[in-house]
């Protein structure tokens, strides 16, 4: 077992690159140097007698595609596997922390027949939150990469008894939750796997009892022989015309079904909305909006008559760089429209009677932000960052944030509530809801089972989380929880 902090030490060797993970699990993605490839190394048997062999400058893998990942959530105290995959077979790994060599005894890992070697690592109690830069030095041929591996904060459970919660197991591959005022019932959407994806479903349930009311099936798509569906991810309400909106996202496209018994009543064209993730409703104003993730562009429709009309672009601040929409927050009263970039920390406003990007904004202290809220009496963003494990207040009108909270792995997405004045956020890797005031201080962490993914207030002061599950027989996965905090 290797731990953070051993004695051997290796001379300078640094590599400048940046890695940074997008997905809600700790993986570090391994990024080649080029010809800034760092020369071979060679270690000796003995840790005690290491040292450095002059540089060879031998031909570097020009072709370097090895990537090192973390198997799960990767906390102070705890003893996480990396894994090295895509390497060429033979070549040999140096893993280094600020000079220091993670390598158990100090020897290279070796690729094997399959490119593939596994190190295990301790992680110290005292190992500060935050993406750490492994270097990985690699020989034979020579390669160097710097990959970010992200010890999460761990926030005590606390709180359960401010709160009521009811649960309710519903299907396999939970993704996302809306709440329609006017008929009081939820719609929530269900996929299972990586296309071709063959299960998923709508289902409609009653608010206060959570008892499923009706379900439908994806719909098939046509031309396809394997059993591909429009699966449903990203979910909306209208309840001016009481459709239901959802994102079919493997397809980059939106559908559209009625709130009674869920039959569709139109599948637009592929691609519609590359890579489609969010979907709110302006009501009032007869428009929805999908996000398109990757692209820096909102979707907007005609929601009377089912008809996209445009595109909102939003510019980055960031020169060359692109912004990339997740989440979406609507303020319908005050015609505004709220987004933040996956891929540039970044936050944009949006004047939904201009259909124009009115500021753009950093997110200092945010990585990989996905979702958003908004507390429009305070003129709040909240801001939930699953890079980074925190939720960040931010004064709209300024950009200042307000308050940085950490609050667990994975923190994927997050609410306000206005009833409540309090922020919910889902820790994806934690397995946890954080509730947070406009303090910036958390008054419960609550336990919500597997993979929290998803979290929509009804306006009456009630909260409800959808989870993942790890398989058919995780009793605390694929659930729905309402929570309600206690007078």
């Amino acid at each position: 077992m290797t731990h953070l902090s051993p004695s051997v030490r290796r001379g300078s060797a640094r590599a400048i690159a940046a890695a940074q993970t997008l997905t809600s699990a700790p993986v570090l993605t391994a990024r080649i140097l080029g010809l800034c490839a760092l020369a071979a190394v060679a270690v000796a048997p003995s840790v005690a007698m290491a040292q450095q062999a002059a540089p060879s400058f031998e031909k570097p893998d020009a072709d370097f595609k090895g990537r090192i990942g973390a198997g799960g959530v990767v906390v102070p105290g705890s003893e996480t596997t990396l894994r090295g995959q895509a390497f060429t077979p033979g070549q040999t790994v140096i893993l280094e922390l600020d000079g220091v060599v993670l390598n158990a005894d100090g020897k290279p890992y070796t690729a094997d027949e399959k490119g593939e070697f596994e190190a295990k690592i301790t992680i110290p109690e005292t190992a500060a939150p935050g993406q750490h830069p492994v270097v990985a030095i690699v020989s034979n041929p020579p390669a160097a990469a710097v990959v970010p591996l992200k010890v999460s904060p761990v926030i005590a459970v606390s709180g359960a008894d401010k709160f009521t919660a009811t649960s309710e197991k519903l299907v396999p591959g939970l993704y996302q939750v809306a709440y329609s005022p006017k008929n009081n019932v939820l719609f929530v959407t269900s996929a299972v796997g990586r296309p071709p994806v063959k299960q998923s479903k709508l289902l409609k349930l009653n608010a206060d009892t959570l008892a499923t009311e009706a379900s439908v099936d994806a719909q098939p798509v046509p031309g396809r022989d394997d059993g591909h569906l429009y699966a449903v991810y990203g979910v909306g309400v209208d309840d001016g015309t009481d459709t239901v909106w959802a994102t079919t996202t493997r397809d980059g496209s939106v559908a559209v079904f009625k709130q009674s018994d869920l039959s569709l009543v139109k599948q637009f064209e592929a691609n519609a909305v590359p890579h489609s993730r969010d979907v709110v409703v302006d009501t009032d104003h007869s428009r929805a909006y999908a996000s398109a993730v990757g692209e820096n562009k909102i979707a907007v429709f005609d929601t009377k008559k089912v008809e996209k009309i445009g595109d909102i672009e939003i510019p980055s601040s960031n020169r060359r760089e692109k912004f990339s929409p997740t989440s979406l927050a609507l303020d319908a009263k005050n015609h505004k429209l709220y987004t933040v970039s996956l891929s540039t920390a970044e936050a944009a406003v949006i004047d939904t009677e201009s259909g124009k990007v009115t500021k753009t904004f950093p997110l200092p202290g945010a990585k990989s932000p996905v979702g958003v809220a908004v507390d429009a009496d305070n003129n709040q963003l909240y801001v939930a960052s699953q890079g980074s494990d925190n939720l960040l207040i931010l004064d709209i009108e300024s950009g200042k944030v307000l308050h940085d909270v950490a609050t667990g792995a994975g923190a994927l997405n997050v609410e306000f509530d206005p009833v409540s004045k309090l922020a919910f956020v889902v820790n994806r890797g934690a397995g946890t809801v954080t509730v947070v005031n406009p303090q910036g201080e958390i008054v419960a962490n609550l336990e919500a089972g597997t993979f929290p993914n998803h979290v929509r207030a009804d306006g009456k002061g009630n909260v409800f989380v959808i989870n993942k599950s790890r398989g058919q027989n995780d009793e605390t996965g694929d659930r729905v929880t309402r929570l309600t905090p206690k007078s």
